[in-house]
């Protein structure tokens, strides 16, 4: 366990470890939690919609979502204290560790990569990276996108000088893409199903082999030193995880949940579930997670996207594990 806590929050901790041991969840037999409020950052069709469906929405506290379009901004929001949890890629975290930002990885989501791609409009040109040289390209900062797109271009011996490069939110990047005024597009999540349903958008290359599939959740570090707050976050580790096991195991009631609230026709839901590159599971963090992240930050810094080299390692909180191993 990290220093960070020091003794009795690692007391705090065995307890909790010994009551999900036990088959129940922490807070279930911890302290009263009902005056308690986590405030948990999500994204369209996770958190919110995920923990009803899997019928784990009767928390003994209560849970605040906000929604956002990018991890970005969630860390953000986070070092701000406005958020407790949230999820985020590693990407997020490399530019969160390079600015000091107050924020810590306690889990990690393991996840699909296909929705992270490289999209072009209907009867677009383009056929490969290589032509997107002199081309206008959105895509979102300190994000997946960012760090795809680099590494893409990389491959096709291109760098983010070859392209008009344009950083934009993905409401203004779907803007700017229906209108005609990107080439291409790097974006992620159902954005990427929209545009094809709606606009004729063509794939033009996916992240499979170039994003981990690591995704991060985040906590405020005010709120793990919070002994009711910790319960809460602890409780809630064990009810995502479960969340994504019955997603996994119930794909065919979870697709038309999840088609209606992104709106998109539920075949390309159920086609997405059916092609995932890895299982959602929420996993202790271990070195190779770190390590992961690692690399990405060094990716960045050897293309000079950030000033100089960054450690992420001070951001990694590993004292959830044996809860998540046993919740």
């Amino acid at each position: 366990m990290s220093a960070l806590f020091g003794r009795r929050n690692a007391m705090r901790l065995a307890a909790s470890t010994a009551l999900v041991a036990g088959g129940l969840p922490y807070a279930a037999k911890a302290a009263d939690l009902s005056g308690v409020t986590l405030r948990v950052a999500t994204y369209k069709g996770q958190d919110a919609v995920l923990l009803p469906a899997a019928h784990q929405q009767d928390t003994p506290y209560r849970v605040e979502y906000a929604e956002f379009a990018g991890g970005n901004l969630i860390v953000e929001a986070m070092n701000a204290g406005a958020i407790d949890l949230g999820s985020w890629s590693e990407i997020p975290l490399v530019f969160a560790a390079a600015s000091g930002a107050n924020v810590k990885a306690i889990a990690v989501e393991k996840g699909d990569v296909n929705r992270q791609a490289v999209i072009v409009p209907q009867g677009s040109a383009i056929r490969s990276i290589a032509d997107l040289r002199g081309k206008r390209v959105g895509y979102v900062r300190a994000t997946t996108a960012h760090y795809f797109l680099l590494k893409m271009l990389q491959q096709a011996g291109l760098s983010f000088a070859d392209i008009t490069a344009i950083n934009l939110s993905p409401t203004d990047g779907r803007a700017a893409f229906q209108s005609g005024a990107l080439d291409a597009w790097a974006i992620y999540g159902y954005a990427i199903d929209f545009a094809i349903a709606q606009d004729g958008a063509r794939v033009l290359k996916n992240a499979v082999g170039i994003l981990s599939g690591n995704y991060l959740v985040g906590a405020r570090p005010a709120a793990l030193q919070d002994a009711a707050l910790r319960a809460a976050i602890t409780d809630y580790l064990g009810r995502l995880r479960r969340s994504y096991d019955w997603s996994e195991s119930h794909k065919s009631a979870w697709a038309p949940i999840l088609a209606r609230t992104v709106n998109v026709p539920v075949s390309f839901i159920s086609q997405g579930l059916a092609t995932e590159s890895q299982r959602y599971q929420l996993a202790p963090i271990d070195p190779s997670a770190i390590a992961s992240c690692q690399d990405v930050a060094d990716v960045f810094t050897k293309a000079k996207v950030l000033p100089r080299a960054v450690d992420v390692a001070p951001f990694f909180d590993r004292s959830f594990g044996a809860v998540l191993e046993q919740s």
